[in-house]
């Protein structure tokens, strides 16, 4: 069985731009497409207590306590995208105790991972910026307890 020579530029093309472009029309997908995607992948990794830097988390809280508001999930993630590739930057802040280069590199993994598997696009870098580190030690709850060092 020997295929045709239009068969074989089909396939040759199809793998040379990918799954998203082929004779039958391209696909384009949006910035706010990835950059959802990416920050769901981005969460879903244990050790990431917060995704964004500080305004952004700010102005996150503020919008979920609006009555029918919804979760931003693109926040503190930013996205570059081509017709093939992109790139994705992430800001997060990290649970205390939890090692920051595992952690980055299980975040890029997962983004790498959720974003080739639903766009098809190739995903060239992932940078990941750590802003904070989360203290969660109870001590908010404590300080009814505590005595006063002054009377």
């Amino acid at each position: 069985m020997s295929t045709s020579s239009t068969e074989k530029s089909t396939e040759v093309a199809t793998k040379a731009n990918g799954p998203l472009v082929t004779e039958q029309g391209r696909t384009t997908i949006a910035d706010t497409v990835v950059s959802k995607i990416a920050g769901i992948a981005t969460r879903e990794v244990s050790g990431v207590y917060a995704v964004g830097g500080g305004a952004a988390r700010a102005v996150g809280a503020l919008r979920e306590r609006i009555p029918g508001s919804s979760t931003n999930h693109s926040q503190g993630v930013s996205v570059e995208v081509g017709e093939r590739q992109a790139a994705v930057d992430v800001q997060l802040v990290a649970e205390y105790g939890v090692s920051i280069a595992d952690l980055s590199a299980g975040v890029r993994r997962n983004v790498i991972s959720a974003v080739e598997r639903m766009t098809g696009l190739q995903v060239t870098e992932v940078n990941i910026t750590v802003n904070d580190v989360n203290l969660d030690d109870g001590s908010d709850d404590d300080h009814e307890d505590d005595k006063s060092r002054v009377e």
